[in-house]
């Protein structure tokens, strides 16, 4: 089964976060729409190896599709609250930057 499409888009830019709409697209054509915020602070320490923060965010994503379906995954949430239900995730998005 062909990886799901990832579509991440910067909807909104305030001083400390950035807000994006990602949608997920399966084989199938079914999709899933979530809300996803993203601190300044979390962009530079777990992220900015990726070059940009969609990257960053389409590489969360990844890393949540490969434990759950893309309907399990909350619609709305912040990047930092993904460590509290999988602990490895700080040490795992590191390795996918490289």
């Amino acid at each position: 089964m062909p990886e799901p499409a990832i579509e991440v888009s910067r909807v909104d830019v305030e001083q400390f976060l950035s807000k994006f709409l990602v949608r997920v697209v399966d084989g199938d054509d079914s999709s899933s729409s979530h809300v996803v915020t993203l601190s300044g602070a979390d962009w530079e320490r777990l992220g900015s190896a990726y070059g940009t923060p969609e990257a960053f965010v389409e590489g969360c994503f990844r890393f949540l599709l490969e434990r759950e379906p893309k309907d399990q995954i909350l619609g709305s949430f912040d990047v930092s609250q993904i460590q509290g239900y999988f602990p490895d995730f700080e040490r795992e998005i590191a390795k996918q930057a490289g």
